[in-house]
């Protein structure tokens, strides 16, 4: 007589051991051999300038030559806002078939420190707008190519630039294998923390960390609020303008934003709603972030709490990931596809990809549109790759490759991708190669930008 358990068991499919998940990965080398990587194949209809056009029209019009402006201050800062362009580019060319979580836009700069609900510091991806289930070849040509582009931005020289760029590559594999041996909770566990010296980093590389987290520990936001707030004569807080990148919006009435308040608290842990339900909002202003984000909608609201405590929130646009708007990249619920919309895509795929996230993280809707809601200035640090010696631009490439890995093991397949990728470099050559080819035809868009904008 069959038990309840048993019965259970016999009627979901089977769950491939980790084996045999990697087993699989070895043999789709007959079809996809790993050295087809290096092979750059670009759509017949490429139109770089188009991709963008098409992106700025629906964005906030009057930020357009903002965007382009940042966009065209380097060869790398165009590549940061080319994530799209890249999607399609990326298309035509070999892929294994393997989708993960991923990122969608895994540059070395949205890479950085951010503190955990705990309080330290950790270093892991920090950006999601484009994140969904998609191949995880992309990520890695994304990010190896960013270390090609930030290399040469920085005056390395190319033989320096190709050992970056290597580096990334080589840690992502041999870190991707090293999560193999460990169990789905140690890997789920695992996590980079920059409160301890690191035994890779030389002792130029330790300061620039060490920097960088006294900086990261800076930015808060009762710092920003004391940079950004004034008060009017009956002592009412108020946000002073800074046109075009902080100003005011229109007011919406009280009941209005009570009603979005509560939307947004219906997404977030019970714990983090009753916090916020402690504070009151003072103030909400427009605030324009980062290069590719520029033209989308993005606010800032400013709260207080019982004692004065401030805490500041952003609520920021979540438009189509360019994996599928770009790359025709198609909702894979194997690969954690299923999402009610794009706000739920970026705050599920963060909450993946993070060894540690936001606890304010949630979304709503607003006036049709879809919206992600995080903390802003919660310690959140960068390392400027221009201001690194090639040594330690070379460490810093393999940490952002180390980190991509373990953000790709928590996928179900990720042991399919650690089996194909082996023990050779055969694969890390080939995404060299490609990358090395791919930067220079990003630099060709970049003065076909610039040449428009003349």
């Amino acid at each position: 007589m069959s038990t309840h358990l048993a019965r259970l068991q016999n009627a979901r499919d089977p769950h491939p051991v980790l084996t045999e998940l990697m087993e699989h990965g070895r043999a789709i080398r007959r079809t996809v051999p790993r050295s087809a990587h290096a092979a750059l194949e670009l759509p017949a209809d490429r139109d770089p300038l188009g991709v963008l056009a098409g992106q700025d029209a629906t964005r906030l019009q009057h930020l357009v030559p903002l965007r382009h402006e940042r966009m065209l201050q380097s060869p790398f800062a165009f590549y940061r806002g080319t994530a799209g362009i890249m999607a399609a580019d990326l298309a035509p060319g070999a892929r294994t078939g393997v989708e993960v979580v991923s990122c969608g836009d895994a540059h070395l700069s949205n890479f950085g420190l951010f503190a955990s609900p705990q309080r330290s510091l950790v270093f892991d991806l920090n950006d999601f707008d484009e994140s969904a289930p998609g191949p995880w070849e992309w990520d890695v040509k994304r990010l190896v190519t960013s270390a090609v582009i930030g290399g040469r931005d920085a005056g390395h020289s190319e033989e320096q630039v190709r050992r970056a760029a290597m580096a990334s590559v080589t840690a992502y594999r041999m870190s991707l294998r090293s999560m193999m041996r460990l169990d789905a909770l140690e890997r789920y566990y695992s996590r980079v923390d920059t409160d301890a010296p690191h035994p890779h980093l030389d002792a130029q590389g330790q300061r620039v960390l060490d920097r960088a987290a006294r900086q990261a520990r800076r930015r808060t936001a009762r710092a920003f609020v004391e940079k950004v707030m004034t008060t009017t004569e009956d002592g009412t807080p108020v946000l002073v303008e800074n046109p075009p990148v902080l100003t005011h919006v229109t007011t919406r009435t009280e009941e209005e934003l009570e009603e979005l308040f509560e939307q947004y608290r219906s997404t977030v842990a019970p714990d983090i709603a009753v916090l916020v339900s402690h504070f009151t909002l003072t103030d909400l202003a427009m605030r324009v972030v980062g290069v590719g984000s520029v033209g989308t909608r993005c606010y800032i609201l400013i709260l207080a709490g019982p004692a004065g405590e401030p805490l500041v929130l952003q609520v920021k646009e979540a438009q189509a990931s360019v994996l599928q708007s770009h790359g025709g990249i198609a909702p894979n619920p194997r690969a954690g596809g299923a999402h009610h919309s794009e706000g739920h895509r970026v705050v599920a795929c963060q909450r993946i990809l993070q060894a540690v996230s936001d606890p304010f993280l949630g979304h709503l809707q607003v006036d049709g549109r879809d919206y992600y809601v995080r903390q802003f200035r919660d310690m959140k640090g960068s390392i400027d790759t221009a201001t690194l010696s090639p040594k330690a631009f070379r460490t810093y490439s393999a940490a952002c490759g180390m980190v991509l890995a373990r953000s790709h093991a928590q996928s179900r397949d990720a042991p399919v991708v650690a089996g194909y990728l082996g023990r050779s470099k055969e694969f890390d050559r080939a995404v060299v190669e490609w990358a090395l080819a791919y930067a220079d035809v990003s630099a060709a868009d970049y003065e076909l930008l610039r040449g428009a904008a003349s």
